[in-house]
């Protein structure tokens, strides 16, 4: 087959015939104008609809209706825009788990016209500090439950207000008040700065003032900074403008068809928001529809899920494999399995086929795994919810979208073929934050190169073969091993170091690190402990092994593929003592 047959047959979109019955195959640009928009609308559908429920471990909930979080969000968006100052295309940071405030801030956010910048609530105060002084963010909202981290993570920032949110913001009075005062019996909530406001104080604020006139921002506007190490493992943040997320929300709803029922679907929310798969599936696309989103704050252990599962009637899930199989492993969860559960979505990691298929004996149907990055809002295929679910694979690429599979040089490999996976379209973004480097090396003669390798079948739905090449996936999180050997040359003991991914079972990959010691006294548990003040615990490596020195290449580049078989033996058998 010649490259020209090669293109040819991507170009014809085999994909299309097989969405389902019903689901357009032509892209449709969405009505709204930018995402807070969303917001708006279903206050105007759904008034009095529950919108965003927090359901804490301990049955203890809250709840706003579409018509309040709209309504707080303008408070919320009128309070930056009279008291921060807030400007157009300006940073503001949010820092938090899920919970009610998240879904305010955001629309309020991007209502004052602001640019959304999502950080993990579990950052170091060094990776925080990176993040907030790298988006020039001069907002941050962040949980309370953090607030000790303010001290280290925001000298060399531009932050100049920071705003405090609490896990039950937004509950009753008299639950509000029960949580907030065991969490400050258990010593959870640290002392926060003087200067910072509460949440709910700058919502009453927001509510005294004049209306303002809401800025004017469009489908071109930058919307959020998300985050990412993308192809490189250099923290970065992808420039997501309000029509790519709003087009990939188009595409999922043109995908899902039928099965999202509007102003009935009940979402249990697991994931973190914070992540773009999590944005906008589930904050967005169910809002936008009128659903209830029960938010869960963390779902680990999987325990923590068994109130909000046996309180609401979930109809959607979403997850990673190891969610999956941990709900699987739960009495509770086996024994009395959601009757009304009728949609889940695998992705983030490779979905286990054992696990779809216990899945799918235990409830009645498989996850649908999907595929995207955080550069293309994310999804950019996904097995159809009304056409075949085929396991083992991550679906169709969605309507609108063109996926090629090329060799090394960006051109096109016959149907079947393994190679790099590259996409377009117009959920893909453009450009990463004041990187244009990086930029120009992702984004090649019009297409998105995302660093996986796949190839696809006759009908169009897409096989993974591997992840980035370096990239190590931890539960469903990317760790990049740029990263954490930049944390650990840091310690004046360690002359050089070397990470790299190990099979890990259902838990995808561990951490390995391979370390050349300045110091012949130095220890593991030394090392590890250092780590743990610079890097989130998922990103800290579970083993360390000493070298006496690392292979490299003749020009010096470290080679990580030399270290595989030993990293995977070294853990094999550090699983093996463990487990006796």
């Amino acid at each position: 087959m010649t490259q020209e047959d090669a293109a040819a047959f991507y170009d014809a979109r085999p994909w299309e015939q097989h969405y389902g019955s019903g689901v357009e195959r032509a892209f449709t640009a969405p009505p709204l104008q930018q995402v807070a928009d969303i917001a708006r609308e279903s206050a105007r559908q759904f008034p009095s609809r529950p919108a965003f429920t927090t359901c804490l471990e301990n049955g203890l909930h809250g709840t706003l209706t579409c018509a309040e979080v709209d309504a707080y969000a303008d408070a919320f968006a009128a309070w930056l825009m009279a008291e921060a100052d807030i400007q157009p295309g300006d940073r503001v940071a949010l820092q938090m788990p899920n919970s009610l405030p998240y879904p305010v801030a955001v629309y309020g956010t991007l209502r004052a016209g602001a640019v959304l910048v999502n950080v993990n609530p579990l950052y170091t105060p060094r990776e925080m500090r990176h993040q907030l002084a790298d988006s020039g963010a001069r907002v941050l909202v962040i949980s309370d439950l953090f607030a000790d981290k303010l001290g280290s993570a925001l000298p060399e920032t531009a932050v100049e207000r920071v705003v405090l949110t609490g896990i039950a913001d937004f509950f009753p009075w008299a639950r509000r008040t029960l949580v907030h005062t065991v969490l400050r019996l258990k010593k959870e909530i640290p002392t926060a700065p003087e200067d910072a406001l509460r949440f709910t104080d700058v919502i009453a604020q927001g509510q005294q003032l004049e209306p303002p006139a809401w800025p004017e921002r469009g489908p071109d506007d930058l919307a959020l900074l998300q985050y990412t190490g993308g192809t490189t493992g250099v923290a970065k943040g992808a420039e997501l403008r309000h029509r790519h997320v709003l087009a990939n929300l188009s595409q999922i709803n043109a995908v899902a068809g039928d099965a999202i029922r509007p102003g009935e679907d009940v979402v249990l929310t697991a994931l973190p928001l914070y992540h773009i798969f999590a944005f906008t599936f589930n904050l967005l696309t169910f809002h936008y529809h009128g659903c209830r989103n029960v938010l869960c704050p963390s779902p680990r252990p999987v325990d923590k899920l068994r109130k909000a599962f046996e309180r609401f009637p979930v109809t959607k899930f979403s997850g990673v494999n190891l969610l999956f199989h941990g709900l699987l492993q739960a009495d509770w969860f086996r024994n009395n399995p959601p009757k009304n559960l009728d949609l889940a979505i695998a992705g983030g990691t490779a979905l286990h086929r054992s696990t779809a298929e216990q899945w799918r004996d235990l409830i009645g149907n498989a996850p649908l795994e999907g595929y995207g990055l955080t550069e293309t809002s994310p999804v950019l295929a996904v097995n159809p919810p009304l056409g075949e679910n085929r396991l083992g694979t991550v679906g169709l690429p969605v309507p609108g979208t063109d996926v090629r599979i090329v060799d090394d040089n960006g051109q096109p490999l016959p149907q079947g073929e393994v190679g790099e996976i590259v996409g377009r379209g117009p959920q893909v973004f453009e450009g990463y934050w004041q990187r244009p480097d990086e930029t120009r090396a992702t984004l090649r003669n019009g297409w998105f190169h995302t660093g996986d390798v796949g190839y696809m079948d006759a009908e169009g739905y897409i096989y993974i073969v591997d992840r980035k090449k370096d990239m190590i996936d931890v539960s469903g999180f990317n760790v990049y091993p740029n990263e954490v050997e930049e944390a650990l040359a840091e310690h004046e003991g360690i002359a050089e170091v070397a990470v790299l991914g190990a099979p890990r079972g259902e838990a995808g990959e561990a951490v390995v690190a391979f370390v050349v010691p300045r110091d012949e006294t130095l220890t593991e548990a030394q090392v590890s402990e250092f780590a743990r003040t610079r890097l989130t615990s998922y990103k800290v490596p579970r083993l360390i092994l000493f070298r006496e020195e690392l292979p490299k290449s003749p020009v010096g580049k470290l080679l990580r593929r030399e270290l595989r078989d030993e990293a995977r033996a070294a853990m094999a058998a550090h699983e093996q003592e463990a487990a006796a």
